[in-house]
């Protein structure tokens, strides 16, 4: 079958590997659609981040080069030994964490903290570019007969938003800072608005993105090209600040801001992956108790995340920008979402099956 691997920085191909076979325990999918997610394009440009390179995984065994694509749905075409949910058939999407279900966190529940944290599509062991993958039915999800195959494939990127904003502490009625608007921060965007925020702020540098922000739901988007984002923050929050800032962008410039930008013991969490380390003083966190976050992944938000796409209170529409075959993924793919036409993109998703396009 036909995969596209991760062999090392500016380095992914297209190449025919083995089809997994089913594993006891496990559903083989028949992939449909995959989003190139923003972790893929870390991994592209400044990777290893989560690829593992010299050392194989912990649980996958598996050492580069490894099959990219976690955010993905698909029919399932064969189920293992022992599972009982799922039947061939069902359309499904994948919660894609690798865990080892035995360490403390694990033990607790809070598997996206797992000692040995993977995610299939990064770390080894199939992925979703690709034509089939092999997965645990823990960790598979029914779709609605109303839900898409390529909005079901928008479910991971939503569900990332949604954690944020749980791990933030986010109430109703609360204030919120987004920085930047590509597709974590849109879905970080809409996720505020169904939780109900009195104020949705963002920071965007112009660009087609900025509309993309307001259509989301962003009630104030700010370039800070343009304007000095912190006293922007300040005035439409009566001077204090906001409750919650969501750093989505993965640059200190938007770490700092965000920091500037919340009220005395207001929080920012931190949802982007970075490639390099920040710089800055704790005494803004002393003097205001001030809280910074992080936030990885997911954790039991899959169900409410399909729930809330298939009622319409998180619409996701107009996310994905472009469509694209397995075959063409380099140069239509990561050339596109790296090169002059990436801020015209949100979500591109790509299909190893050309009949869907």
């Amino acid at each position: 079958m036909k995969a596209a691997l991760w062999y090392g920085k500016n380095d992914v191909r297209v190449e025919e590997i083995a089809e997994p076979p089913v594993k006891a325990g496990s559903v083989k999918i028949k992939v449909k659609w995959c989003g190139i997610c923003g972790s893929d394009l870390h991994e592209y440009l400044g990777g290893p981040i989560f690829i593992p390179v010299g050392q194989p995984h912990p649980l996958s065994k598996d050492v580069a080069p490894v099959v990219l694509g976690h955010e993905f749905s698909g029919e399932i075409v064969e189920v293992g030994e022992g599972v009982t949910k799922f039947n061939a058939g069902d359309r499904v999407i994948v919660e894609p964490i690798v865990a080892c279900g035995k360490c403390a966190a694990c033990r607790e529940g809070k598997y996206n903290l797992c000692s040995s944290l993977g995610f299939h599509g990064l770390c080894g062991g199939g992925g979703g570019f690709a034509e089939y993958t092999v997965f645990p039915e823990e960790f598979v999800h029914k779709i609605p007969d109303d839900m898409t195959y390529e909005k079901a494939a928008l479910v991971e990127p939503m569900a990332v938003a949604l954690h944020s904003i749980r791990v933030g502490k986010f109430l109703t009625g609360n204030t919120a800072l987004v920085l930047g608007s590509g597709p974590i921060g849109l879905a970080t965007i809409e996720c505020l608005k169904a939780a109900g925020a009195k104020l949705i702020i963002v920071l965007q540098r112009k660009s087609i993105r900025q509309e993309y922000a307001k259509r989301a739901g962003a009630d104030v988007v700010l370039d800070p090209n343009e304007v000095n984002i912190v006293e922007e923050v300040k005035k439409l929050t009566g001077g204090i600040g906001v409750d919650v800032a969501f750093e989505t962008t993965g640059s200190e410039l938007g770490f700092n801001i965000g920091i500037e930008s919340i009220k005395f013991e207001g929080t920012l969490v931190i949802t982007s992956i970075w490639e390099k380390a920040v710089s800055f003083n704790p005494n803004i966190l002393v003097f205001s108790e001030k809280n910074v976050v992080g936030t990885i992944a997911y954790r039991h938000e899959f169900p409410a995340t399909i729930a809330q796409m298939s009622d319409g209170r998180v619409k996701a529409d107009g996310y994905i920008t472009k469509k694209i075959s397995l075959d063409d993924i380099v140069k239509e793919g990561f050339g596109a979402l790296t090169g002059p036409e990436k801020k015209m993109h949100v979500k591109i998703i790509v299909t190893p099956d050309k009949t869907l396009l």
